[in-house]
C-alpha cells in the first residue's frame, strides 16, 4: 500500500489507510494460511525526529520501512488516497510515484484505488480506455483532467480485472473484502466480514448515493426475519411472506428494507442467493443445477444467467477458480 509520508497524513484520509491494514494486515491464520503479506510503501525518504515541515493541517505523518521500489514485484498495489491539494488544486504528484506505478503494473501487479487514490492510476495512464469511479463528490474533476477514463460516478466499486478502482469510505471496505472474495473464496470473505461486524457483499453496482440510507429509528425488527430468509433460500420467497413473519404491510416492509440496505427484498434476496451459490460452488462438487435448488436460483440456466450478469462468469468458471475441498458430491 502506498502511503504518501513526506507530506503528512489527514486525519480524515486514515479511515481508506486504515482498511488495508484492517483486510490485509493481520493474519487470519484459521482461515487461510499463509494470509495475505501488507507492506507500507513511503513515498518519501526515511523521517526523522523533530522534523517540522509537515503542514500542521495534515495530521500526522507515518514512518515507514519500504519505499517506492518495493512496489515492483508486489501481487498487488493499493493506493488509498492522494493529498487533497493534488485533488482540489491540481498539484502535480510526485513522479516518482507515477514511475513507480507503472513499473508495478508493467510486473503484472494487480491495482487498486480507494476514494482519490484513482487520480494516481489516471496520471500513470492506468484507467485509460477503463470504466472507473471514485468518491461522488470528486468524479466530475477525475473525468475532466482525465477525458479517456469512463467515469462511473453512481457505484460503489469497478472491478476491471486486474485495475479496481472504488469510491470513498466504507466502498473501499467493501472492494478490499471482494479482493478477498476473488482471491480465497466466498466463505472466507463472508467469515471475516462476520469478524469484521460488517455486511458480507456489497455488489459494487450498488448506488454511492442512497437517499435515507439509515433507518429512521433501531429496533432490529428486520434482524429476524433476514435471518429467516437467509436460512431458507432455497424455498420460494415473495415480499408478502418476509413481511407476513415481519408483521409489516409489504409496504412497510419494502420501506423498511431499502430504507435499511439501500436495496429492494427482491434485490437483497438475489444477492443473497448468489452468495449461497457461490458458497456451494467454491466447497462442494455438486451440480450446477443442484447448486441453482439449494441457493433457490432455480434451474442451471436462471443460475448461469444471473452468474453472467452480477458476477460475470459462468458458475462453471467460477467453480474452477476455486477447487472443491470436499463436501457434497456430485456428477
Amino acid at each position: 500500500m502506498v502511503v504518501t509520508e513526506e507530506i503528512g497524513v489527514p486525519s480524515w484520509d486514515l479511515y481508506e489507510m486504515s482498511i488495508p491494514c484492517t483486510v490485509f494486515g493481520k493474519p487470519q491464520p484459521d482461515l487461510a494460511d499463509p494470509w495475505y503479506d501488507l507492506r507500507l510503501c513511503g513515498t518519501g525518504q526515511p523521517q526523522h525526529e523533530g522534523r517540522d515541515d509537515v503542514p500542521a493541517a495534515a495530521g500526522l505523518s507515518l514512518r515507514t520501512r519500504y519505499g517506492l521500489d518495493d512496489l515492483v514485484g508486489a501481487d498487488t498495489v493499493i493506493v488509498p488516497s492522494v493529498p487533497d491539494d493534488c485533488v482540489e488544486e491540481g498539484r502535480p504528484l510526485p513522479q516518482r510515484l507515477i514511475t513507480a506505478l507503472r513499473r508495478a503494473y508493467d510486473g503484472g501487479a494487480r491495482m487498486v484505488s480507494l476514494c482519490t487514490g484513482a487520480f494516481a492510476l489516471a496520471e500513470a495512464g492506468l484507467l485509460d480506455g477503463r470504466r472507473a469511479t471514485a468518491h461522488w463528490m470528486h468524479t466530475a474533476q477525475l473525468a475532466e483532467r482525465y477525458p479517456k477514463v469512463q467515469v462511473d460516478d453512481s457505484v460503489l466499486y469497478v472491478d476491471d480485472g486486474d485495475v479496481l478502482t472504488s469510491a470513498g469510505l466504507t466502498a473501499g471496505l467493501d472492494l478490499c473484502l471482494h479482493l478477498v472474495r476473488r482471491d480465497l473464496g466466498a466463505g472466507i470473505a463472508n467469515q471475516l466480514a462476520r469478524r469484521m461486524v460488517v455486511p458480507a457483499h456489497r455488489p459494487g453496482g450498488q448506488a454511492q448515493f442512497i437517499d435515507l440510507s439509515v433507518p429512521t429509528t433501531d429496533d432490529g425488527s428486520l434482524g429476524p426475519v433476514l435471518d429467516w430468509a437467509r436460512a431458507h433460500l432455497d424455498q420460494p420467497l415473495t415480499v408478502e411472506d418476509l413481511a407476513r413473519r415481519a408483521a409489516m404491510s409489504p409496504r412497510t416492509f419494502y420501506r423498511r428494507l431499502q430504507e435499511a440496505t439501500g436495496t429492494t427484498p427482491l434485490q437483497w434476496l438475489l444477492n443473497q442467493r448468489l452468495g449461497r451459490a457461490q458458497s456451494l460452488l467454491e466447497s462442494t462438487t455438486l451440480p450446477i443445477d443442484k447448486v441453482g435448488e439449494l441457493s433457490g436460483l432455480g434451474t442451471a440456466n436462471n443460475l448461469r444467467h444471473h452468474f453472467l450478469r452480477q458476477i460475470g462468469v459462468s458458475p462453471s468458471d467460477y467453480r474452477r477458480a476455486f477447487p472443491a475441498k470436499g463436501g457434497a458430491a456430485g456428477r
